[in-house]
């Protein structure tokens, strides 16, 4: 069974990157557009890992994690942090939210399928 991955993000196109990069590699992806559908998504479908943008507009991703990091039904779901914020401290920042890891942006679009697959490895 493919992976499935929930990316949260409010960048379009960075959405459609992701998903062409991980739908290659044989993961399932689904997106949301704003934190609040997908946290409703993570919830009625438990995702294997959540990416999630940090900077989005209304509800960021920083209080997204933190309101999943406080259901037990998604406790074994590892949330990572795939963001432009890459000033110093800004990981440190993330991972106290409750993010397992933080990948930054701009991607590495050759190494990105397999910095994923070492979290799913890490959390199983």
């Amino acid at each position: 069974m493919s992976p499935r991955v929930l990316y949260i993000e409010d960048n379009a196109e960075n959405r459609m990157l992701v998903r062409r990069i991980l739908m290659v590699e044989g993961f399932e992806v689904l997106d949301a557009d704003n934190a609040h559908d997908g946290i409703q998504m993570a919830l009625e479908n438990p995702p294997d890992i959540i990416l999630m943008d940090i900077s989005m507009p209304g509800y960021d991703g920083l209080s997204a994690t933190q309101v999943l990091r406080q259901r037990p039904e998604l406790d074994h779901v590892p949330i990572i942090a795939v963001t432009a914020n890459v000033m110093k401290g800004d990981r440190e920042q993330t991972l106290r939210a409750g993010c397992d890891g933080y990948i930054p942006k701009p991607i590495d679009v050759d190494q990105f399928p397999d910095l994923i697959r070492s979290f799913l490895d890490s959390n199983s």
